[in-house]
């Protein structure tokens, strides 16, 4: 797997402490020292007695995918979530898990144990070819495929699911290639990080 994307958003403007000049990829790292914030500036504008916040992670977004697009790890500092094409989990127009299929979901379990989640959401998605209805009703029937497996996989019934069939409905992809439309197809498991 490869790091395909990563961003770090911090409150700076209000840290009473230091802010940081942004040095980003390819540019040479920058040497001077951090701006100060002074609390007490005249220029500041605060009511009697407020105080500035320490400064803090806004939010964290790492995105982890195999060279080919199969598999997708998308961690926010709220959520953590699976992406796993339907050719990997699935025969053409088929919901049922391929051999493949359970060992990619029970690392998905495996990661769903660690961080002790309790509800889960499992959305299916199809690319736009054929009716909008057959789409639909396949996204669903592969969601509660994954749902069954994760369920088998995890042995708990404490665990709440949520389970939906979105079709063609937000693509990640351009549609119109047929490399856009695998991407489309797909399963997402997320759930929120302890």
């Amino acid at each position: 797997m490869r790091m395909t994307i990563a961003a770090v958003l911090f409150a700076t403007a209000l840290a009473p402490s230091l802010a940081y000049a942004d040095s980003g990829p390819g540019s040479p790292a920058d040497t001077t020292p951090p701006v100060r914030i002074d609390a007490g500036a005249r220029g500041l504008k605060l009511r009697s007695g407020a105080k500035l916040a320490p400064g803090r992670v806004l939010d964290i977004k790492s995105v982890v995918e195999t060279d080919g697009g199969e598999e997708r790890r998308e961690d926010t500092n709220v959520n953590v979530t699976f992406a796993l094409q339907a050719e990997v989990l699935f025969d053409k127009d088929s919901s049922g898990l391929s051999a493949p299929a359970t060992a990619r979901i029970a690392a998905i379990a495996a990661e769903v144990k660690r961080q002790r989640a309790t509800a889960l959401r499992i959305f299916g998605f199809t690319d736009n070819l054929g009716s909008a209805d057959h789409g639909v009703a396949l996204s669903k029937e592969r969601a509660n495929a994954v749902q069954r497996q994760l369920a088998k996989d995890l042995g708990s019934s404490a665990i709440h699911y949520e389970i939906r069939g979105y079709g063609e409905q937000y693509p990640i992809s351009d549609n119109a290639t047929e490399d856009g439309r695998r991407k489309n197809r797909r399963v997402e498991v997320s759930f929120p990080r302890r």
